[in-house]
C-alpha cells in the first residue's frame, strides 16, 4: 500500500516506487524479520542477557535465587521497563532543549517491530528493549523520535534535522538493524 496526497498521478506513484524500490524491499524484509518469534532463551543464574550494550549474567541485572523461569523472565522484563523509563527521562531533556520541542507524553512499550514513534498528538513512545543497546544508540532513537515533533515524515528536512544533532546516526540505525534481533528477553 502506498500513501499519497490525493492529487499525486499514477505516474509519479509508479517512479517514486520504482525509485525507492530497493530501499522498499530491504524494509519489508526487515519487518518480516523483526516479526519472526525470536530465539528460545535460558533463564539461569549464569544466563547472559544485554544492558547498555554490554552482557551481564542474569543474576547481575535481577534477583535470581528461588525463582522460577516463568518468574525471571517477568521481573527481568520489569527491570528493562524501569531502566528504559530511567534513561529516556533522563537523556531526553538534553535532546529537546537543543530541539526547542517538547512532547505531550513519553511513554515506554513493549513491541516487536518499532524502537520508538511518534503521533500526530505529540505522544513519543520507545521500545522497553532500548535498555539493551548502548546509550549513543538509545540517544539516536530519543532524537529520532524527538525530530517526528517538527517533521511528521522522513523527508530530506527531517533527516538534515537528526543530523544536525547526531552526524552519525546512520552508524545507530545499522546497529539496530544488525543487533535489533539479539535484543529480546
Amino acid at each position: 500500500m502506498v500513501k499519497v496526497p490525493n492529487e499525486t498521478s499514477e505516474e509519479t506513484i509508479i517512479r517514486a516506487v520504482e525509485h525507492h524500490g530497493k530501499w522498499i524491499l530491504e524494509k519489508t524484509h526487515q519487518l518480516a524479520e523483526a516479526r519472526k518469534a525470536p530465539k528460545t532463551r535460558e533463564y539461569q543464574d549464569q544466563g547472559k542477557f544485554l544492558h547498555l550494550g554490554k552482557e551481564y549474567f542474569l543474576h547481575e541485572l535481577i534477583e535470581t535465587e528461588e525463582l522460577n523461569e516463568e518468574e525471571l523472565k517477568k521481573n527481568l522484563k520489569k527491570f528493562y521497563i524501569s531502566s528504559c523509563k530511567k534513561i529516556i527521562g533522563e537523556r531526553i531533556s538534553r535532546y529537546q532543549d537543543q530541539l526547542r520541542v517538547k512532547p505531550k507524553t513519553i511513554e515506554v512499550v513493549e513491541s516487536k517491530t518499532k524502537w520508538g514513534s511518534c503521533s500526530s498528538n505529540k505522544n513519543l513512545t520507545f521500545n522497553y528493549r532500548l535498555a539493551m543497546a548502548p546509550i549513543e544508540v538509545i540517544d539516536y532513537v530519543i532524537i529520532h523520535e524527538l525530530c517526528h515533533l517538527l517533521h511528521m515524515n522522513h523527508d530530506r528536512s527531517f533527516w538534515r534535522r537528526v543530523g544536525s544533532i547526531m552526524p552519525d546516526y546512520k552508524e545507530k540505525e545499522a546497529y539496530l538493524a544488525r543487533h535489533g534481533q539479539s535484543m529480546t528477553l
